[in-house]
């Protein structure tokens, strides 16, 4: 069943409220799937990537049937549980979960790593109505018996793909395995390998499936571009990048902390407003940086994969790939941080020559070609810098004879 308005839906109305303060107007098409079963207690098993409403299609669900069930939690309890891989993804969708309960009198909490564990103690001892967190400090609290999750009759995993590929398929099974065997319960994911099929049939009950776009295919109103650049050039060719005309707020993707770092501190050095953010950063200054960009302190905001899923600002209009990434995956998920809720957007990938091998990968997995005539990536501007090279094998002869020596 699907429904071309939320009004067809007969929420709650603090509901309604929270979805005309958002600017909600109709549900995007995982919403007009997925938010009918949820409500008339049907799990789910949902495909879909990011940038499609996802959260709302399980956040208004689950906060109408705690609306409707009107009990308060016991202390250290939660009556519902949202699981997410990351610091920022956890964080959004706590945000999302505060607007769309339009001041309904409802209790959320963050647990995750990099805040403070003492008042997430402070606060669940009290009870919540739900609980978003990673699983890492999750399953902390979990071993020193500070958290019971027993009568948790609601539950998310989101971003399924991206939990296990962070290595968290142990501690999800830990936190499945202590919650209320007859729960309502919904899974998320942008893509569905074996792996997560399995977690899903272990996890759901007789889900329906909902799925808002082909497996591994990329965003329809983003517009994909491969530049062949050798390595040394990539620094000039991307401050031409986010300085040129209707370039606004942009994502530049590394592939490792240490590279975006360098990639931060060479785009200040060049004129740039840029911060940086990755694994290494203290949850604060994680918070700062996208703070900084959502209000526009700086228009670039570096990052490694951790942050590909987790960054959810408005008017991304460009996405950079400084570095391919090593899963052909990540590149999908890079790329859904621009051309969102119905904008377009612009995803450029700087491609060089020893990187043409993850360019093929990215390609077999989304059944696109992007590398205009299927041609390698040429030298490009750093090109008289390589024809200074057949000098050195000149050199090779005379150092033999020394070695033999």
């Amino acid at each position: 069943m699907t429904t071309s308005t939320f009004a067809a839906f007969g929420l709650a109305e603090p509901l309604t409220h929270g979805l005309a303060r958002v600017g909600f107007e109709k549900p995007t098409p995982i919403q007009a799937q997925a938010i009918a079963p949820q409500l008339a207690g049907r799990d789910i098993l949902g495909i879909a990537q990011t940038g499609t409403g996802k959260t709302a299609a399980f956040a208004l669900p689950i906060l109408h049937q705690l609306l409707e069930v009107g009990t308060r939690p016991a202390p250290k309890t939660c009556r519902a549980l949202v699981l997410a891989p990351t610091r920022e993804l956890a964080v959004q969708i706590d945000a999302s979960f505060r607007a769309l309960a339009g001041g309904a009198r409802l209790t959320t909490l963050l647990i995750l790593g990099g805040m403070s564990r003492s008042a997430q103690v402070r606060a669940i001892a009290r009870g919540v109505d739900v609980v978003v967190a990673t699983p890492g400090r999750l399953t902390d609290l979990m071993d020193d018996r500070l958290i019971v999750l027993d009568q948790t009759r609601f539950v998310v995993l989101d971003e399924a793909d991206r939990m296990l590929d962070m290595g968290f398929i142990q501690p999800v099974r830990k936190i499945v395995g202590a919650l209320h065997p007859r729960r309502q319960s919904a899974l998320f994911s942008a893509t569905m390998p074996a792996e997560v099929a399995t977690l899903a049939a272990q996890f759901l009950k007789d889900p329906v499936r909902v799925e808002v776009a082909p497996q591994a295919t990329t965003v329809e109103r983003t517009e994909q571009r491969v530049e062949p650049t050798e390595t040394g050039a990539k620094r000039g060719r991307l401050v031409e990048l986010v300085t040129g005309p209707g370039v606004g707020r942009t994502i530049v993707f590394a592939r490792t902390k240490r590279g975006a770092d360098r990639v931060a501190q060479n785009l200040v050095k060049d004129g740039v407003a840029a911060d940086v953010i990755h694994g290494n950063k203290a949850q604060n200054a994680r918070q700062r940086a996208l703070n900084a960009f959502r209000n526009g302190q700086v228009r670039v905001l570096v990052a490694t994969d951790i942050a590909a899923r987790g960054i959810d600002v408005p008017g991304i209009t460009h996405v950079v790939n400084y570095d391919l990434p090593d899963e052909p995956e990540a590149y999908v998920h890079r790329i859904g941080r621009t051309g969102r809720n119905g904008a377009d957007g612009t995803a450029i990938t700087l491609c060089a020559p020893d990187e043409l091998k993850k360019l093929r990968a990215i390609e077999k997995l989304t059944r696109q070609s992007l590398l205009a005539g299927g041609e390698p990536p040429h030298p490009g501007p750093a090109r008289p810098r390589t024809e200074a090279k057949p000098a050195s094998p000149a050199r090779r002869p005379r150092r033999r004879p020394r070695r033999a020596a």
